[in-house]
């Protein structure tokens, strides 16, 4: 151990400008204790991205404490069982994170993550109330010499203006002399096998000097990736809305061509296939953009940005173009029934996949729950198969059931909406068997929303079948 801090402490250093600043011992303290098992770390909010971290900060050692208020959840991780599918259940069952829906438990933690989700309102704006409750519920048990991590995305200038205020209020401690605060954006990418937790770049931030060391030294001892410090905290939060925004911004713009393209009886992805020979192509294709990131944070960087009086011109267009493409699909497999001579309102429509991108079990904000809510205004209740989806979270979310795949039949329209490897290997024979039997292929409607079939075996099969 002592040849290990010896280690850690030669290894944490960080820039400020042109001004080389080295980790003394008191900054490494907490590291120590943590290591050690002095002290505890603490994470909140067990989703996609605090288990992740939980289990990495537990798999070094330290003694971590795994917070939810949601208590069914973590019956489920104290059983052995990874309802997000990040980590697995076998890693779950051997980890030795002490799981607790309790609040007092936090009491007995020194280094705190935050890491509740934030999604937005129905009008668009930031709704905070995960993030406050959480910062509530971690004030009243807040102990002197503490450091707070907010790893939750948020506007800038939330972390100070609203989060720090909450701990001083609950916890009766003064911010800077009680405890120090800082901000690390997440970025897990749910379901991505490659890019995790701790190959991925670190984005670290402190309210000052001391703030960012302690936090850079323990978040360097999981990411193998190393940490990325910036100057303060408004800028780490603005690194998190900006890079969503950005793609967001690029996957609207090839949402837009496909919806031109369509009308010009162009293939999108054969336009992109062409383009990506290039070697500046940024390889962005059309889809549907939900789920609790690309979908959302965009929304959170224009609210703060129209209270300074600026109105966006560019991200806002770019998540209205993003947000319209669950009716523009609808709106395309509703034509292409006339089309094979259906009426839509005693068509079976059958939807492949609910949640908001391939291999992935969240559903939170997943725009095939767009395709959904317009075919219902037709009078079609389609038929969702997802066997990624949790039934009781799609029933509650989007009120529909999950059918399992094998028992799909008499489908008159196909919406492949989702990419999950159990649909990339459906051949189109087994595709084909999911139609009702007395169908000539000319009237099977298929549409491939994220192009995984190949297109010239489809269209030898006489399919009437449509890709974005």
């Amino acid at each position: 151990m002592r040849c290990f801090l010896q280690n850690v402490t030669r290894k944490y250093n960080f820039w400020k400008g042109d001004e080389k600043k080295v980790i003394s011992k008191k900054m490494m303290k907490l590291v120590e204790k943590l290591m050690t098992k002095e002290e505890r770390l603490s994470v909140i909010g067990l989703g996609y991205v605090g288990m992740p971290l939980a289990h990495a900060f537990a798999s070094k050692g330290m003694d971590v404490i795994g917070f939810d208020i949601n208590r069914e959840k973590i019956k489920l991780y104290q059983a052995g069982i990874d309802p997000t599918k990040e980590i697995g259940d076998d890693a779950i069952a051997e980890t030795k994170i002490r799981f607790t829906s309790d609040e007092a438990d936090l009491r007995k933690a020194k280094f705190h993550i935050v890491a509740v989700p934030t999604p937005i309102n129905s009008d668009h704006t930031p709704d905070l109330n995960p993030v406050i409750l959480a910062s509530e519920a971690l004030g009243r048990n807040l102990t002197k010499g503490s450091v707070v991590v907010y790893e939750s995305t948020v506007y800038p200038g939330c972390t100070e203006d609203v989060c720090i205020p909450i701990l001083e209020k609950q916890s009766s401690l003064r911010c800077g002399e009680g405890f120090k605060v800082g901000y690390s954006p997440e970025r897990i990418n749910p379901g991505d096998k490659l890019h995790k937790l701790e190959n991925i770049t670190k984005i670290v931030s402190g309210m000052d000097d001391e703030a960012l060391s302690e936090i850079r030294s323990v978040y360097d001892l999981v990411i193998k990736a190393g940490t990325f410090p910036v100057s303060n905290i408004r800028t780490a939060e603005a690194v998190k809305v900006v890079e969503n925004s950005q793609r967001d911004i690029n996957i609207a713009f090839m949402n837009e061509l496909a919806k031109v393209f369509d009308r010009m009886d162009i293939d999108t992805n054969e336009v992109v296939d062409g383009m990506n020979t290039k070697w500046n192509a940024l390889g962005f294709r059309p889809g549907l953009v939900g789920g609790h990131c690309i979908g959302v944070d965009p929304y959170y960087f224009t609210y703060e940005a129209e209270k300074l009086g600026y109105h966006s011109q560019i991200i806002l267009n770019g998540r209205m173009v993003n947000d319209s493409m669950g009716i523009f699909v609808a709106d395309k497999a509703l034509q292409l029934m006339i089309e094979a001579g259906q009426a839509p309102q005693k068509s079976t429509v059958v939807i492949l996949g609910l949640t908001f991108k391939e291999n992935c079990p969240d559903i939170r904000n997943s725009k095939v729950g767009d395709i959904i809510k317009h075919l219902r205004e037709y009078g079609i209740s389609p038929v969702l198969a997802d066997p990624w989806a949790d039934p009781a979270e799609a029933e509650k979310e989007y009120g529909v059931a999950i059918t399992p795949l094998k028992e799909v039949h008499d489908a008159d329209c196909i919406i492949m909406a989702v990419a999950h490897n159990e649909y990339r290997s459906l051949s189109l024979e087994e595709i084909n068997s999911m139609y009702r039997k007395n169908l000539k292929n000319s009237e099977k409607v298929l549409l491939d929303v994220k192009g995984i079939l190949d297109r010239s075996a489809v269209n030898a099969s006489g399919l009437r079948c449509w890709r974005l």
